[in-house]
């Protein structure tokens, strides 16, 4: 039997290896990771608070804030006052913040396509379900 690698230093590898198509990819659109991601985040699933974006994508709530003011000053979310906590802030995307967002995510879903394409469209699909289920999302 060949020995294989742990999953963990397989999945760290596959992560460095997107990381690095991603980032020139992102930098055309004016994105760092931690925006994307939070652009990502905002798209599909809203929050009520920053506290509460900041917990979701596992990002520290006091690194957070240098984060959401370049995103805001360059237009991409809006941040408003909770009225039911006026310490709180509400952040939503903009526009503006969308159509990066979607634009971004086409040419990542394109390098994406390119580098499954190795695979067989079912080996594909097993994959990227196996992959889902893994990280708790099946």
């Amino acid at each position: 039997m060949v020995e294989r690698e742990d999953l963990g230093a397989m999945f760290a590898r596959i992560t460095r290896r997107l990381i690095e198509a991603e980032r020139p990819i992102l930098a055309v659109h004016g994105l760092s990771m931690w925006g994307y991601v939070v652009l990502s985040h905002l798209a599909r699933t809203p929050v009520d608070t920053q506290l509460a974006l900041a917990q979701a994508i596992g990002y520290d709530k006091t690194r957070l804030i240098a984060l959401l003011d370049g995103l805001e000053q360059d237009g991409l979310l809006i941040r408003e006052p909770d009225p039911d906590d006026r310490r709180a802030k509400r952040v939503r995307l903009s526009a503006a913040g969308a159509q990066i967002h979607n634009a971004a995510r086409a040419d990542i879903r394109s390098m994406e396509a390119k580098l499954l394409a190795e695979l067989g469209a079912a080996d594909q699909t097993a994959l990227l379900n196996a992959i889902q289920h893994l990280a708790g999302e099946r």
